[in-house]
């Protein structure tokens, strides 16, 4: 089984090229995506947290979104990203964080080196089959492995109707529990939680997050520009998102798994 089970939409046979799509836009990721709240990344690392010094893995580290925030925690971070683009992009800057090409599936650290393994919005994509068994190879013992989620939430009326104009089935109400396929895989304890978040918008940047979806990146490029048209004009003719900077309501999810 692979991660998609959390993401319960996407097609078994896109998931390479969607798992693929974000290293040509980059720049794009780094600048349009959210970062994640504080209250979710301590959650992530509690059970370990009194360890000195506190050595993370951000696996799947993207241009480092999550990784940031975990120097900010006072952890000792090694970044693991497969995409060349993203993992420059995480390395100029982050320039002070070991950051190594590298995969869930083969993961390029000694044994036992992590006492959390941490992974953004990335979780998904995985082949758990052969993730988790390195994973926990990675871990030291008592370790923990977190995944974290930001998701729009869909229960606010102008970003349920969002989603539908931009095709995306990837929201907080229609998202499965992101624990299941966790289940069962040599951990002790699974736990989960939600965390209040939100990022300032306007319909220019919104759209322009939009753009950094995997479904809308892997898109021929002329329906690619008619979705975001479509997009853009949504924003632009709805109350809540016409005028100015607005707040996208996010919910950020956490799982973590503690190491037997």
């Amino acid at each position: 089984m692979n991660g998609s089970a959390a993401f319960g939409d996407i097609d078994p046979e896109t998931l390479p090229l969607r798992a693929s799509s974000f290293g040509a836009q980059a720049a794009a990721y780094a600048r349009e995506r959210p970062g994640y709240p504080g209250a979710a990344v301590r959650w992530a690392l509690g059970p370990v947290r009194g360890r000195a010094p506190l050595r993370v893995l951000d696996l799947g580290a993207g241009t480092g979104k999550l990784t940031g925030s975990l120097l900010r925690h006072g952890a000792e971070v090694v970044a693991v990203e497969p995409d060349p683009a993203m993992l420059d992009r995480l390395r100029s800057g982050l320039p002070e964080v070991r950051a190594l090409p590298g995969t869930a599936e083969e993961i390029p650290l000694p044994d036992g080196c992590a006492d959390a393994v941490l992974v953004g919005q990335a979780l998904h994509w995985f082949d758990l089959d052969r993730a988790v068994p390195e994973i926990i190879r990675v871990l030291a013992p008592g370790g923990v492995l977190a995944g974290l989620w930001n998701l729009d939430d869909d229960r606010v009326p102008w970003v349920e109707g969002l989603k539908k104009v931009s095709g995306s089935t990837v929201s907080f109400r229609r998202w499965r529990p992101a624990s299941e396929p966790l289940e069962g895989r040599g951990f002790r304890v699974v736990e989960r939680a939600e965390f209040a978040h939100a990022q300032r918008r306007t319909a220019e940047s919104m759209t322009a997050t939009v753009a950094t979806h995997s479904h809308v990146l892997t898109l021929p490029e002329a329906e690619r520009a008619d979705l975001l048209a479509r997009v853009s004009g949504y924003l632009r003719s709805t109350p809540e998102t016409a005028h100015g900077e607005f707040e996208l309501p996010i919910v950020t999810v956490a799982v973590r798994a503690l190491l037997g």
